[in-house]
């Protein structure tokens, strides 16, 4: 997503919320008293982004951000609102308080820090280069001119765009979309995360993708409004007792297939 639409959309939302009355200055922002008060937990959740969310056979949530927001509602003791979103909006929902905080893989970067807060990581996302095994890229410069999808609004597309300029960039709106593309050959190539891949491989064991470049590793983290200061340390104090204990890693590994990094990057 460009810089600019990003941005749009942002103020967009601020501008709702402003007309609404609903934004709480950032001085005033206490989500954590508003949760205790109505006794829920409202979490924002991508189910269109497998491992991390998705739905199970009988059209449950599931996934490994389902199952952290679970772990999370119940050691707060509130009952857990799961609110879907897509990548595009997750940040103006938590702006027009659709929903307490985000958890839905969602990657740390400069450019969303400036408009909300984020708690410290809980987990990673690799973003790679995937293709079929006969097809050859060595270098970011064997992309240039070839179709690459990606989920619209990610941290998957802001990085491909900037890395693998000269690619013709194909958008979905989200990963469960990208995965039918890449599954039926609507798209050749993607610029995902591994655990996408995976999925893709699911449903076409017969010519799978393979990783071909690494452009990043980001950490992902709760999102949190500007100012919910106290929600921010609670959350924290929650993620590193659960990352002292195991059940995090043991979550990630369940949904990811590899464990969480002895050490977990800063965000």
């Amino acid at each position: 997503m460009k810089r600019r639409t990003f941005m749009a959309g942002v103020a967009g939302a601020l501008a709702a919320t402003t007309v609404l009355g609903t934004m709480p200055s950032p001085a005033l922002a206490d989500t954590l008293e508003t949760i205790k008060e109505r006794k829920k937990l409202l979490v924002a959740i991508d189910l269109g982004s497998p491992p991390f969310g998705m739905s199970d056979a009988s059209m449950q949530p599931t996934g490994s951000d389902v199952e952290t927001a679970k772990l999370l509602a119940a050691d707060l003791g509130y009952p857990l609102e799961i609110v879907p979103v897509t990548s595009p909006n997750r940040v103006p929902f938590l702006l027009t308080n659709k929903a307490d905080i985000v958890m839905a893989s969602f990657s740390v970067n400069e450019e969303r820090k400036k408009v909300i807060d984020f708690s410290d990581a809980y987990g990673v996302i690799q973003i790679v280069i995937a293709a079929p095994k006969s097809t050859e890229i060595k270098s970011i410069a064997d992309v240039v001119g070839k179709r690459l999808g990606t989920t619209r609004g990610s941290t998957n597309d802001k990085v491909a765009t900037t890395e693998a300029q000269g690619a013709e960039m194909v958008r979905y709106d989200d990963d469960a979309t990208l995965i039918t593309a890449l599954v039926s050959g609507q798209v050749p190539i993607m610029a995902s995360s591994p655990q996408v891949m995976a999925a893709v491989n699911q449903r076409r064991s017969d010519d799978p993708l393979e990783v071909k470049l690494v452009l990043k590793t980001n950490p992902y983290a709760v999102g949190v409004r500007k100012g919910d200061d106290a929600l921010r340390t609670t959350l924290n104090e929650w993620i590193a007792k659960n990352l002292a204990n195991g059940k995090l890693n043991e979550i990630y590994q369940k949904y990811n297939g590899v464990a969480l990094p002895a050490e977990m990057p800063k965000t």
